[in-house]
């Protein structure tokens, strides 16, 4: 008997990624990557070659095909559908001060928060709209439409050959989208970029967007994707380390935290996805590796043979500014440097910061959202290290469960493929990966040592 077939593409920061799965059970029958120009300012079309050279002659195998892609990213678009200007990543921070613009405008953090789940950091697309209207102006007059990454992939599967289209969760990360009424805010974006501006359809969840040698989905964001891939449930967070390092919870309610803290976004099945996000996390590993020169096994080895508190080494790891907390211009600070300092004590404080950093994200999101009988998953390329495994359930303070290494967001943007090809009131229900529990003793004192330092330097950055 014939299987049917699904394809899940993940179109991250760093590299496209797909999957080819079995509808019926969700296995896995093949993979393949291909990665993206490095920089947080890249031209979009980079991303359509990486899908063509993945995708290759999977599209004649698939029968349906749904996209997860980086949140944020501004992909502004001319009358002709030619790009005005390289596509703005979520990571990119040049639009800080325009974020601080719209949310007065708006009214403040609160009033943002209640009209589009979130207040806005330069994360968010409107944010680069302003910045494109106030920075390059001739390109903002110029621009047509615009999409966010995972929509400009999915036209492009589709040939052009219908509008434009998005999802409700992908749409919730704009700030000029109310996920509570499932509509555009057309006011608010034409506010950030100067004029009006063609926005794509939003997909229903679970229903088809366009239907031709194949079904193809409304596809949805990256971390709408994971949700997916991992069947989170309510009580569950999950925990990511990539280029970001992500906390989020499956909730019934919509969120608006007016602080700032944990965004409001909508997931892919009808529910809500909020979220903390960091900006700073494997690259803390990474830069740590260069600057001791050893590789990420020969950096796990050196922090392991430290001790908890790295001999009263602590880090702030914001090198590259963050976004939890929102300090877009602040810089990475170390503390207690001593002459009996060791590289074992440099390398085991690295992974102390990256993971009291995340610690703080899921204090967040359980404050706003609640719950603590759920599974706290952990997930991402790092999750993997040796080191960062040894170190989470003791910085984390619980166990930690850390499902079998998998493509969750590719996976996931199959799970929506399957479902909008079966039809059904949610997605189908496929066999979990095997999953390893994690557990140590807590070490509470590192993460007041890094809170402490986190907190004397907000009043520098």
């Amino acid at each position: 008997m014939a299987h049917t077939t699904v394809l899940g593409i993940d179109s991250s920061t760093q590299s496209t990624k797909a999957v080819l799965v079995d509808a019926d059970d969700g296995t896995v029958l093949a993979q393949r990557s291909e990665p993206h120009p490095e920089g947080t300012a890249v031209d979009p079309r980079h991303w359509l070659k990486a899908c063509d050279d993945v995708v290759g002659d999977w599209l004649g195998k698939a029968d349906a095909v749904a996209v997860a892609g980086q949140q944020h990213g501004m992909v502004a678009l001319d009358s002709e559908a030619e790009p005005v200007h390289d596509a703005l990543l979520w990571n990119d921070t040049r639009s800080a001060d325009a974020a601080t613009q719209l949310i007065a405008e708006m009214g403040g953090p609160q009033a943002c928060a209640d009209a589009v789940g979130s207040v806005l950091v330069a994360s968010f697309t409107a944010t680069k709209l302003r910045w494109l209207r106030d920075h390059q102006p001739e390109a903002a007059a110029r621009t047509a439409r615009v999409l966010l990454p995972h929509d400009y992939l999915s036209w492009h599967l589709a040939e052009r050959r219908t509008e434009p289209f998005t999802d409700r969760g992908d749409a919730s990360g704009t700030g000029y989208f109310d996920a509570r009424t499932r509509s555009w805010r057309h006011d608010l974006a034409a506010a950030a970029l100067g004029h009006d501006v063609t926005l794509p359809r939003v997909v229903a969840d679970g229903a088809a967007a366009y239907e031709d040698r194949f079904v193809l989905a409304g596809g949805t964001g990256d971390n709408m994707g994971a949700a997916l891939g991992l069947r989170l449930g309510p009580g569950d967070v999950a925990v990511s380390i990539g280029t970001s390092g992500v906390a989020s919870a499956v909730s019934e309610a919509p969120v608006a935290d007016g602080s700032g803290a944990v965004t409001g976004f909508a997931d892919a099945t009808g529910r809500y996805l909020p979220m903390v996000t960091t900006m700073n996390a494997a690259g803390i590993l990474d830069l740590q590796a260069r600057l001791l020169g050893v590789d990420h096994d020969g950096l796990a080895r050196l922090a392991l043979a430290a001790l908890p508190g790295a001999g009263g080494v602590t880090l702030s790891p914001y090198y590259g500014g963050e976004r939890t907390p929102d300090r877009p211009h602040a810089t990475g600070v170390w503390s207690g440097l001593r002459p009996g300092t060791t590289r074992e004590d440099l390398a085991r404080a690295a992974y102390e910061a990256l993971l009291c950093s995340l610690a703080d994200t899921v204090d967040l999101l359980r404050s706003r959202v609640g719950g603590d009988g759920g599974r706290l998953l952990l997930i991402g390329g790092a999750a993997r290290n040796p080191a960062v495994r040894a170190l989470a359930p003791a910085i984390l303070g619980r166990p930690v469960h850390v499902p079998a290494p998998g493509e969750y967001v590719a996976l996931g943007a199959a799970r929506q493929a399957a479902w909008v090809l079966g039809g059904g009131a949610a997605p189908p229900t496929w066999k979990a990966a095997g999953t390893e529990v994690l557990e140590a003793d807590p070490t509470p004192r590192v993460r007041e040592a890094y809170a402490d330092l986190r907190d004397r330097t907000g009043a520098w950055n």
